[in-house]
């Protein structure tokens, strides 16, 4: 399939790579050219501007960062009027509903342009593994036609059709929601246990024996545990980002967001204090500082991985 790619950080890059492998035609585009220098090497073809990315394209991935920078490649840079007719974009970027409403009144649905929303979970190293989790709304036959392409990127067993355009979007905000807000309450937990004089391996132990256990707690947390890694791969800007699109749609939806809004407060509160680039697990160090110690596991990781 001839594939228009937009956007090569640190998911798009290999999710990319992973179409080139799987025998794609594809295109690249990204506003740093050498960031495509690895697609070239395996056959790609660049494109100096979004336009030029897709005049010949089948499909258009889009993997960015923000709902802004999606509506300015698809608009402003002219890629959604260079589609040609009866092309599909995908766009697998966190966004939101409203923006790809206005991309396809404006100019897709005039010329015949179908779209899926098809955001992404797995971090980094799941996009660089090929064992992405993929949720994607929109029409069922285009879901279908689109699925070995998802699958030369995902995990098929996590390629999953979610419902109709804006599901897809939908689904990630909440997955993103949720494993932040397990984090703050989980950061929490650990920092008055740790600071009352439970040992922190005990206490991680205890609670993953118990009906509070959480994969988070598990697994997601052993970066941080064993190696002191916050995730420098998802910056706070982006998770920030997050939070604050998940916290205006339920304002749109008359849902009540008190406990939404405070993670996202406490969530700013790290990217100011560490930064925008820092870690998305950075506000782990807030309540470290609380505890007066970082949260670090002397055990080998084999032990940490089976907990007693």
């Amino acid at each position: 399939m001839r594939i228009g790619f937009i956007g090569l950080g640190n998911m798009g890059r290999h999710m990319a790579r992973h179409l080139i492998q799987a025998g794609h035609q594809v295109t690249v585009h990204d506003t740093r050219p050498e960031a495509a220098a690895d697609h070239l090497a395996l056959g790609a073809s660049w494109a100096s501007t979004p336009a030029a990315c897709v005049a010949d394209a089948e499909l258009l991935i889009t993997m960015l960062p923000n709902p802004r920078i999606v509506e300015e490649v698809l608009l402003r840079g002219g890629a959604a009027e260079a589609l040609p007719e009866g092309a599909l974009w995908i766009d697998m970027s966190t966004s939101t509903p409203a923006v790809a409403d206005r991309i396809a009144a404006d100019v897709l649905d005039r010329r015949g342009v179908r779209r899926l929303d098809a955001p992404v979970s797995g971090m980094a190293r799941g996009a660089e593994a090929g064992r992405l989790q993929i949720f994607v709304g929109g029409d069922a036959d285009d879901f279908r036609t689109c699925l070995p392409v998802f699958e030369a990127m995902g995990d098929p067993d996590k390629v999953l059709h979610v419902g109709p355009l804006g599901a897809g979007y939908t689904v990630k905000l909440m997955i993103n929601l949720l494993w932040f807000t397990h984090l703050v309450a989980t950061s929490e937990v650990l920092a008055m246990g740790t600071k009352a004089g439970v040992d922190l391996g005990v206490l991680r132990s205890s609670l993953l024996a118990s009906p509070a256990a959480s994969h988070f707690l598990a697994q997601d947390l052993l970066s941080v545990l064993v190696d002191g890694d916050y995730d420098d791969s998802f910056a706070m800007v982006l998770a920030c980002k997050d939070l604050g699109l998940a916290v205006d749609l339920g304002r749109d939806l008359g849902v009540a967001t008190e406990l939404s809004a405070l993670v996202e407060q406490i969530y700013r509160r790290s990217k100011a204090q560490h930064g925008d680039l820092a870690g998305e697990m950075s506000p782990v160090r807030l309540y470290e500082a609380l505890a007066g110690r970082e949260f670090r596991l002397p055990h080998p990781q084999e032990a940490l991985l089976n907990p007693a």
